[in-house]
């Protein structure tokens, strides 16, 4: 149906950054909610950022360090990070909810994508 798929994971420097990618596939009517989560061996996925309807939220520990930006014309929305810590270092998985046009008509979504590793280290 929907299908996200993150980019852009690898390994990077305490202080370095990234820019992770998220494309959706489908004829996506309209998106509810975009958004990432990331989660840590042994630890419970934790929200790190979403956009829905142009309001943003952050999860307390990278609020100051992570911007989330969208391109719905793309289906796509991006987690910019900068800063990174060891902390950080999770799979970090894109969530998507919203309308997308069947042939029968017009179907709800809410979809998870595969993950992509963040890995900070020297």
């Amino acid at each position: 149906q929907v299908q996200p798929v993150e980019s852009g994971g690898g390994l990077v420097r305490p202080g370095g950054s990234l820019r992770l990618s998220c494309v959706a596939s489908g004829n996506i009517l309209r998106f509810n909610v975009m958004g990432w989560y990331r989660q840590a061996p042994g630890k419970e996925r934790e929200l790190v950022a979403a956009i829905s309807r142009g309001y943003t939220n952050y999860g307390g520990s990278v609020k100051d360090r992570v911007t989330i930006a969208e391109d719905s014309a793309k289906n796509t929305v991006y987690l910019h990070m900068n800063n990174l810590k060891s902390e950080d270092t999770a799979v970090y998985y894109c969530h998507v909810a919203g309308t997308v046009v069947v042939d029968s008509g017009q179907q709800h979504f809410d979809s998870w994508g595969q993950g992509t590793q963040v890995t900070v280290s020297s």
